[in-house]
């Protein structure tokens, strides 16, 4: 009778402990007893909702299309300020996006370190930017942006979906089998880094990840996190270091051809990302054009005139 008792006490002691560790559900956004949907959302094809945020002249007009992808605890206000005349003289179209488990997107249950760069491609469609456009990636959003280069740059063009309101035709017939260069180009700054990339050597990495404040903390957004911190903040930190199954180390130039850029920033004085990663990086990848700031730390883009440096230098070759 004792060790009846003992083992169903044990079970149920396994049982609660797993219970205890199970995060809570999310609270979608739009569902019985989630937030209201206040943004304009795409459906992606696997059924996801993504919510997204347009800026600067109307995208039919523009000249340059960029996608922007936020960083951690953040959402698709949080942009680079861009200077209204900067936007006009250049005509700039800006479309930023809450992603997944963010603000107003879906979680994504099944999130690999491709989807963001999946999404952004079907937002992309959707909206009708055209056969191509830029991105720029703040942070872990820059750590993102890498991904882009893998996963979007060279897609079939039968693939691509051609919206109504395009002044172009393309021949899907003609050109099935043919490829294009989706990105224009992209701007990565003071991105994240995954610590278990392959190509970084050990010794560098440890003294990366051993100056990290054990401290750092985000400050509590409630709105961005209103669907739950598991399906935002954590599974953002989980996806950012787990392993990926390709470094960016490894990625060959994206644009052989010159016919698009791309660009690395960061600041010395970052007590967030620490700088060498960026710089082992540049130095062997030698296409990337690499931009270091003495005396700049984590959050330089919102300095007067950064932005506007960051995007010239993306669409225009500008140091």
């Amino acid at each position: 009778m004792l060790k009846t008792l003992s083992s169903v006490l044990f079970i149920g002691i396994i049982a609660w402990s797993y219970q205890a560790i199970q995060p809570p559900p999310a609270k979608i956004c739009g569902s019985q007893d989630g937030p209201r949907v206040t943004a304009p959302r795409i459906k992606l094809k696997d059924g996801r909702h993504l919510a997204y945020l347009e800026n600067g002249v109307p995208k039919e007009t523009a000249k340059y299309k960029i996608v922007f992808i936020h960083g951690f605890d953040c959402c698709r206000y949080d942009v680079f300020s861009i200077s209204p005349a900067l936007i006009e003289e250049l005509g700039i179209y800006l479309l930023s996006f809450d992603r997944a488990g963010y603000g107003e997107s879906d979680p994504n249950p099944k999130m690999t370190e491709k989807n963001t760069a999946l999404d952004i491609e079907e937002l992309a469609d959707q909206l009708g930017l055209g056969t191509q456009f830029f991105v720029i990636g703040f942070s872990i959003g820059g750590e993102i942006a890498w991904t882009t280069l893998k996963y979007i740059p060279h897609s079939p063009v039968g693939n691509l979906y051609i919206a109504s309101s395009h002044k172009y035709i393309i021949c899907i017939d003609c050109l099935r089998d043919a490829t294009m260069c989706r990105l224009a180009g992209a701007a990565i700054v003071a991105p994240a880094f995954n610590y278990w990339w392959h190509g970084f050597p050990s010794n560098l990495t440890t003294e990366a990840y051993n100056l990290l404040f054990p401290q750092d903390k985000w400050a509590l957004r409630e709105e961005i996190r209103q669907q739950g911190e598991y399906v935002s903040l954590h599974r953002d930190l989980m996806l950012g270091f787990q392993c990926w199954e390709f470094s960016p180390l490894e990625l060959d130039n994206p644009f052989p051809n010159n016919e698009g850029s791309v660009h690395l920033w960061h600041g010395v004085e970052d007590r967030i990302v620490p700088v060498m990663l960026s710089r082992y990086i540049s130095q062997k990848l030698s296409w990337v054009h690499y931009h270091e700031l003495p005396d700049a730390g984590h959050m330089f883009p919102v300095a007067d005139g950064m932005s506007d440096a960051i995007v010239k230098a993306l669409l225009l070759g500008n140091n």
